[in-house]
């Protein structure tokens, strides 16, 4: 008798010792550690002296700098893809007169504009890209098409207008995208090279804007994806249908899930024949350089080829970092942890 109610206390204990860890199993919530992300964008750089600027002028610019950054992280912060992203912030710049992409951008020498631009998809290494084009209201949003409706990479003129229009792109009157401003830097440099000086109106008109304004984004997802684009109006003055770095994979811009996102603006020449964007991943991919490191290494040999410019970047782990030569570049940064910074000047 002992030994059968030795036997039932001891069936009791373990089967208590069964269920507990079964409730338990119930009761606890496994929570998803939350994914970070994070957006920077530039403006152009150049000759960018706070010397120049009106106090409202600086405003004018860090309000519109702040409102394409916002436009961005919104798309991440609702769990949007970085194409999105990158896309939103540039439509925002596209739209501003201040910079030279899309309305405000720059005359080639018939007083016309002819604008460039690219995106890529880090993940695939998918890409679109259009250069010379004079009606669509937004360039980034035809590159997207591009990427995404055709087995193209690159269409140019006319014929990259046409494909836009059927897909639905918006096309505007070419003299939408004509400013005063512009107007009167092209009269300035036309005159400079004819031999004769037309004096500056304002102190800001001395900002190389006309070779430096092209405006750019990188963004990382909640997924863990990068993308980037570039947009720009090319060079003041340019001739021949001349096509800088800006709509060229590679050397403007470049995306790669494995290591960073890059978008440059400068003497397009130069960062072609460096292919710029391309050697950064390179070289964190393969020479262990850091996102910073590879930015300035890249900077320093297009510097000791005669050229000037920047660069904005963004690796796999959220790491920001931002390079020029010039007196300063339009920059702006913000990542999930809530760091924000705006910036125009050389520090």
């Amino acid at each position: 008798m002992k030994n059968h109610f030795f036997l039932l206390f001891v069936f009791t204990v373990l089967l208590i010792g069964c269920k507990e860890p079964n409730k338990a199993k119930k009761d606890v919530v496994v929570q998803k550690p939350k994914t970070s992300f994070a957006i920077v964008l530039h403006g152009g750089a150049g000759s960018i002296k706070k010397s120049y600027f009106t106090d409202a002028q600086e405003k004018a610019y860090r309000d519109k700098l702040s409102e394409a950054l916002d436009a961005g992280y919104a798309v991440l912060q609702n769990n949007g893809s970085a194409l999105e992203a990158v896309q939103k912030t540039i439509n925002v710049m596209e739209n501003a007169p201040l910079f030279n992409a899309g309305k405000g951008a720059v005359l080639n020498n018939l007083g016309k504009v002819e604008m460039d631009a690219s995106i890529m998809d880090g993940k695939t290494l998918n890409c679109g890209a259009v250069a010379g084009v004079s009606h669509i209201k937004h360039p980034i949003n035809a590159a997207r098409v591009v990427m995404d409706s055709s087995r193209h990479v690159f269409l140019y003129g006319d014929g990259a207008e046409v494909f836009a229009r059927e897909k639905g792109v918006q096309l505007m009157d070419a003299q939408y995208f004509i400013t005063p401003k512009r107007q009167e830097q092209l009269k300035r440099l036309q005159a400079k090279e004819a031999g004769k000086k037309i004096a500056y109106k304002m102190a800001i008109d001395k900002m190389k804007d006309h070779k430096y304004g092209t405006v750019g984004c990188v963004a990382l997802d909640k997924n863990g994806n990068i993308a980037a684009g570039t947009s720009t109006g090319g060079l003041m003055n340019k001739k021949y249908g001349r096509i800088g770095d800006s709509p060229i994979v590679g050397a403007g811009t470049y995306a790669n899930n494995q290591t960073c996102g890059i978008s440059c603006t400068g003497t397009g020449e130069y960062f072609i024949r460096t292919l710029a964007s391309h050697s950064v991943s390179d070289l964190m991919q393969y020479k262990n350089k850091n996102l910073l490191e590879a930015i300035k290494t890249t900077i320093g040999k297009i510097q000791k080829l005669g050229g000037d410019g920047g660069m904005i970047g963004l690796d796999n782990k959220g790491n920001i970092a931002w390079y020029f030569n010039t007196d300063g570049m339009f920059r702006a940064y913000q990542k999930s942890n809530g760091e924000k910074k705006i910036e125009m000047f050389k520090n």
